[in-house]
């Protein structure tokens, strides 16, 4: 009987490389690739966002599963995964990465595709020991426990350094042909990557996920000491734009780019909106506690906006929008000193309302 399993798939090297021993094997392999809505690249790619080349950003799981002949599947788990970063039974990482909860979380997905299509059992291109808080030995076993996958997670880069799986015992693959690898090093998976004929792949890094990132996570805290709350389109707006926040304790995000502008459209109906009448970003305000935005809020607002557009004779008119209010405000650009006051960020000057 031929036997059939799911894996986790992001288009990573490990990732590649655990599906590619185990199709080795003679299994068939469905990739699963699981959309939190906080993965750097898709959520740019899936704004229409462009890098500073003019190329597009691709999604490196659509991209290697189709040149690495991989069955794929892209799942959108977004809605729930909300509460995994809000309410992290095991705790955050060094940012606001809930990794254990995260991996608990997919697995429980995977299982139920698993069921769903009547595979056997469950692939990780997981490292031991390459990622602190997820990838050591007790993680591990609580992240199968939880998951309802004990013994049917298979990690073939590292499965001589761990307990033989079902699937190892059951003779359905054989553990000889699987790798040991452990640690932070690439060496062997870039010699594995040769030998199984991998000759593309993305550069092994860190910081694909929007809750590793110091700046997410800065913000996320600042909001936090401020307002005492996150919100769900907090979460999402943290990934998008310039931040500011205003003595008043107003919280400004300006857009970078034509699709964060596009973006940010979304949320004209229900937050102060700001629009430059000409070349410039878009802007989105919120107040404390719901409050009517000031007029000095609404002028610092438009000379922060003029900054970032462009100006005819040293000014732009910005039309400023609420409910069923509107008019149009005349924005002088500030200098960058002036407007560093208050951005929210670890790069320059921190926002006086710092966590």
């Amino acid at each position: 009987m031929k036997r059939k399993a799911v894996a986790l798939y992001s288009g990573g090297l490990d990732s590649t490389l655990a599906i590619k021993l185990v199709q080795n094997q003679g299994i068939d392999v469905l990739a699963l690739h699981f959309y939190t809505g906080f993965c750097i690249t898709e959520t740019k790619r899936r704004r229409g966002e462009k890098k500073e080349d003019g190329s597009h950003y691709m999604n490196p799981a659509l991209k290697y599963a189709a040149k690495y002949g991989f069955p794929l599947e892209i799942v959108d788990i977004s809605d729930g995964y909300m509460d995994v970063i809000l309410n992290p039974k095991y705790g955050y990482g060094a940012n606001i990465n809930p990794c254990i909860d995260c991996r608990i979380y997919m697995f429980k997905k995977a299982k139920e595709i698993m069921q769903e299509v009547g595979a056997d059992f469950v692939i990780s291109g997981e490292v031991l020991g390459q990622r602190p808080k997820s990838q050591k030995s007790i993680p591990l076993k609580i992240i199968e426990k939880e998951a309802g996958l004990e013994g049917l997670i298979l990690r073939p880069l590292s499965a001589k350094k761990l307990p033989p799986t079902i699937p190892e015992i059951n003779g359905w693959v054989d553990r000889e042909k699987l790798e040991g690898i452990v640690g932070r090093s690439r060496k062997r998976q870039i010699e594995l990557a040769k030998e199984l004929g991998i000759d593309e792949y993305e550069s092994p890094a860190g910081g694909c996920c929007y809750l590793t990132d110091e700046n997410y996570a800065y913000k996320y805290k600042e909001t936090m000491a401020v307002e005492g709350k996150i919100t769900q389109e907090d979460l999402v707006l943290f990934t998008v734009g310039r931040h500011f926040r205003l003595d008043s304790g107003t919280k400004l995000i300006v857009s970078r780019n034509e699709g964060e502008n596009n973006f940010l459209l979304g949320f004209k109906k229900s937050y102060h909106f700001f629009e430059p009448l000409g070349k410039g970003p878009v802007a989105i305000a919120k107040t404390i506690n719901g409050e009517i935005l000031d007029e000095d809020d609404k002028q610092i607002i438009a000379n922060i906006i003029a900054r970032y557009s462009k100006t005819i004779d040293g000014k732009i008119d910005v039309k400023y929008s609420f409910m069923d209010r509107e008019e149009i405000l005349t924005g002088f650009p500030f200098d960058d000193e002036t407007i560093n006051q208050w951005r929210v960020s670890l790069n320059g000057n921190k926002s006086r309302h710092s966590p």
